[in-house]
């Protein structure tokens, strides 16, 4: 006999989104379910920006410590700190930290549920009517039935239909888990995601190489803001293909061979170790019933209004379901809003920037228009740059030499913010500073006038502001 429950608020999916709008929801007296068939806190969490943020900490330490120690070989020890031997990876040892971190979240967040009165259930959701599910959860089906549903299903790696992941052809997920340094890593796409982990690789010592479609990396950014990061890929001796489509994967002696054809069509043959592929994710619309929910749809994604309302009364859907930009910061905001929505709140979705940071070497991080951008829309602008060499707390860190700098583009008539752009160690810790100036939109005579702590990083967007105003103080106008 199946079992039944009903609920004021279901939601699907316990991810950053689904999880944060459960907890919302409960918090406001709201009596709500959460179905999750993995571990709370979803992609993000247990594979995602976590894991792979813990991963490139660790291969950052190691490559700094392996530094000290050719330092000393070559007698040029700058910092007095040397190594008697050569540091030792054990990656097994690598991967449970990383583990350790991503239990500790997962159990976290499990406590914030309970705490908020949320019912957690695990199981797979398939749903027959717009409002009730049967989940099958470890004691037998269970039905549910909701007053709301929020549809927080997120969203999975694409695989490319001519090379299917195997056991040498491996997604972000894999990477997470390897026991073993590959000694070549190739990476088809070089997008945020490819980059990240690749370089990460390349720091943990493997030989690595992109194939990318496009002519450039980070096509979301311009060339200014990644000559640094092609920098470092030169410096480390990592090569990109561009222009490349890959083709096929064949194995030659357990290791696997990609097929690809370069910029002038000729084909091209590249063994590897591990093969990574990194071309992007989809929303998870498939295998749970939303054909059964009578939503409509924008393309891939679940269409919804300003409120993530979607053609469905009293169905909602959230995050990676309702298109780009795929960050979990966006799906948690939509989640919050939702829940108090459905409380009674007055809210909508409409935030005038969603930052978007890239955990590259060195870090990358943008926040509204940049100055191409602007000027294709038609507006008069002026752009006010600042290089972190100059900065005296980047120097201390021996972060002003990696060509970083922090870039403030504002309109010419008024000098009202428009857009501000980070590249250089540590630079993501930048991006709420530049979400909150054009969310309460900021000239730059507000950035320029207010008075930054020496010596931090952040004085960079201060001096920047200054220079975009052709008052620069510790550089040349």
């Amino acid at each position: 006999m199946t079992a039944e429950k009903k609920c004021k608020v279901l939601v699907v999916g316990a991810g950053p989104g689904g999880y944060v709008a459960a907890i919302r929801a409960g918090q406001l007296g709201l009596d709500t379910l959460i179905v999750e068939s993995d571990r709370t806190g979803g992609t993000c969490l247990i594979r995602g920006c976590i894991p792979s943020k813990a991963l490139i900490h660790a291969a950052s330490r190691y490559e700094e410590l392996c530094a000290h120690f050719n330092e000393k070989e070559s007698g040029s020890g700058k910092l007095g700190i040397s190594l008697s031997a050569k540091p030792e990876l054990d990656m097994n040892q690598t991967i449970a930290w990383k583990d350790e971190v991503v239990d500790k979240l997962n159990g976290g967040v499990e406590g914030l549920l309970k705490k908020a009165g949320v019912n957690i259930v695990k199981g797979w959701a398939n749903f027959y009517d717009a409002k009730t599910c049967t989940v099958d959860t470890a004691e037998g089906p269970l039905t549910i039935k909701a007053e709301h549903v929020i549809l927080a299903n997120g969203s999975s790696v694409i695989e490319l239909p001519n090379i299917p992941f195997s056991d040498n052809v491996i997604s972000s997920t894999e990477a997470l888990q390897l026991d073993a340094v590959p000694e070549h890593l190739v990476v088809i796409g070089a997008g945020y995601i490819g980059l990240e982990l690749g370089i990460a690789y390349r720091k943990l010592g493997a030989k690595v190489t992109f194939v990318e479609g496009l002519d450039r990396i980070l096509p979301i950014y311009d060339k200014e803001m990644t000559r640094p990061i092609e920098t470092w890929l030169k410096k480390h001796k990592t090569d990109v293909i561009y222009k490349a489509r890959a083709t096929s994967v064949s194995d030659a002696d357990g290791k696997p061979v990609l097929t690809y054809t370069d910029k002038n069509g000729d084909e091209q043959h590249l063994q590897a170790d591990k093969i990574l592929v990194t071309v992007g994710r989809r929303p998870n619309t498939q295998g749970w019933g939303l054909e059964n929910m009578c939503v409509d749809m924008n393309g891939p994604f679940i269409k919804v209004n300003d409120q993530n309302r979607t053609a469905m009364k009293n169905v909602w859907a959230i995050g990676d379901l309702v298109g780009e930009p795929m960050l979990a910061h966006k799906a948690s905001a939509q989640g919050e809003m939702v829940a108090e929505i459905i409380a009674g709140h007055r809210r909508s979705f409409d935030p005038v920037v969603i930052p978007a940071v890239c955990f590259t070497e060195p870090e990358i991080v943008g926040v509204g228009l940049t100055p191409d951008e602007a000027k294709a829309q038609g507006i008069d602008v002026i752009v006010g740059k600042f290089p972190f060499a100059a900065i005296g707390k980047a120097l201390t860190m021996e972060a002003g030499g990696d060509g970083g700098f922090v870039r403030v583009t504002a309109r010419k008539d008024n000098q009202v913010i428009l857009g501000i752009h980070a590249v250089g160690a540590h630079a993501a810790e930048l991006s709420g500073e530049f979400a909150l100036a054009l969310e309460m939109g900021a000239c730059l005579e507000d950035l320029a006038h207010t008075i930054h702590v020496h010596p931090t990083l952040s004085e960079a967007t201060m001096e920047a502001s200054l220079a975009a105003l052709g008052k620069a103080i510790h550089i040349s106008n």
